[in-house]
């Protein structure tokens, strides 16, 4: 049985990401319940040397947006990270969503071997499209979603397991 691209990659991301948007909707309720400036948690870290809350969520979004955009052929859609509030992020992962929602099986399925470049800060990595979904695209996606269900959860935010898996 030959994969699709598309489901490989979009309902995925959407679902972490819609995920993703509930725990920040606890998170909201956590600051209003326990009288909690909710600035704390948007800037809160796991480690010194890690990034904040907001810039795990901009992450997210903007691997899974770009991760469906290049395999369609597009340019991702630039957002300007500058979010700092649990309202501005949640936007930000509803629109992210709502991109996603806008593609269609055939503009991503039969990409398994497209050339995807990327540039970083340091240099060019280069992937086929099969590898660059299984080795960069989800695993970025979850790993910056964990993140901040980490973040959130270190600090007191009542989410568990479930919530970060969502519902089926």
């Amino acid at each position: 049985m030959k994969m699709s691209m598309y489901q490989a990659a979009v309902p995925p991301s959407i679902r972490s990401l819609t995920n993703l948007a509930a725990i920040l909707e606890k998170a909201v309720a956590h600051c209003e319940a326990n009288k909690i400036d909710p600035a704390v948690l948007v800037n809160a870290r796991l480690f010194p040397n890690m990034f904040p809350l907001s810039r795990q969520v901009q992450i997210a979004t903007d691997v899974a947006k770009g991760g469906a955009a290049r395999l369609a052929g597009q340019d991702p859609p630039a957002y300007e990270d500058k979010e700092s509030t649990f309202p501005e992020l949640i936007a930000r992962v509803h629109k992210t969503i709502e991109f996603l929602k806008s593609f269609r099986a055939e503009q991503l399925d039969g990409t398994e071997e497209k050339a995807i470049t990327l540039k970083m800060r340091n240099g060019e990595r280069h992937f086929q499209g099969l590898p660059y979904v299984q080795s960069f695209v989800l695993p970025n996606v979850y790993f910056h979603v964990t993140t901040a269900y980490n973040i959130l959860r270190h600090n007191g935010v009542e989410i568990g397991k479930q919530d970060f898996l969502g519902a089926d």
